[in-house]
């Protein structure tokens, strides 16, 4: 009997998770517009309030599948400009984007990344990545803040001065620690919380420009 009540109760959960979803703006907006998903307006609201994507620049979108920030930043340079996407997942093909599948922290596939690079510079790094959560936050937080770890290392590796990373963060443990680390890496960071951000949610993004 318990087992028959936990499973009902997970299906109201989902059936609600689901209505919400299909009733959420940005999710009937990225439908219309063609944006593989409502992540898209994050970006685009950052960078309305920033404006570091321009057209003609040179920008790397890590763990960039399935590519909604990806869409945003190729349309963003335009044919004059190099969007380089990598993951670990495979990713469909899309219009000014080039895609590395693999892991970035491996030297093989950091190396085709700066490959296509081409000796410009890179003007924007973006990290959209975050874990499988499981609802832990004792598990999630951490796993998070090592991948933003990454993307920092990444970012401080790849950029000349003027460049900026733009990073999705969980608030949370950890959190100061890594701002602290960023700002004595990077002249300043910004932090955005997007409107497309749902309000519950702890992820807040970061702007730090070299």
């Amino acid at each position: 009997m318990a087992t028959r009540i936990e499973n009902k109760k997970l299906s109201k959960s989902s059936r609600a998770w689901m209505k919400e979803h299909l009733d959420d703006y940005y999710v009937q907006q990225a439908q219309k517009e063609g944006y593989r998903a409502r992540a898209a307006y994050k970006l685009l609201e950052i960078n309305d309030k920033t404006k570091l994507i321009r057209p003609g620049m040179t920008v790397v979108d890590l763990g960039s599948a399935p590519g909604s920030w990806s869409q945003v930043a190729g349309r963003l340079v335009g044919d004059n400009g190099i969007l380089i996407a990598s993951d670990i997942l495979p990713m469909d093909a899309l219009e000014n984007v080039t895609f590395i599948q693999g892991d970035f922290r491996e030297q093989d596939v950091f190396e085709r990344i700066m490959s296509e690079v081409g000796g410009r510079k890179v003007d924007v790094v973006l990290s959209d990545m975050a874990p499988n959560t499981s609802g832990n936050t004792a598990v999630d937080q951490p796993r998070m803040m090592y991948l933003c770890e990454l993307a920092v290392e990444f970012a401080e590796a790849v950029l000349p001065a003027g460049g900026s990373l733009i990073m999705k963060v969980f608030q949370g443990e950890g959190e100061q620690a890594l701002r602290q680390d960023i700002q004595q890496r990077f002249s300043k960071v910004r932090s955005i919380k997007p409107a497309a951000s749902r309000p519950r949610s702890k992820e807040m993004f970061w702007v730090a420009t070299k």
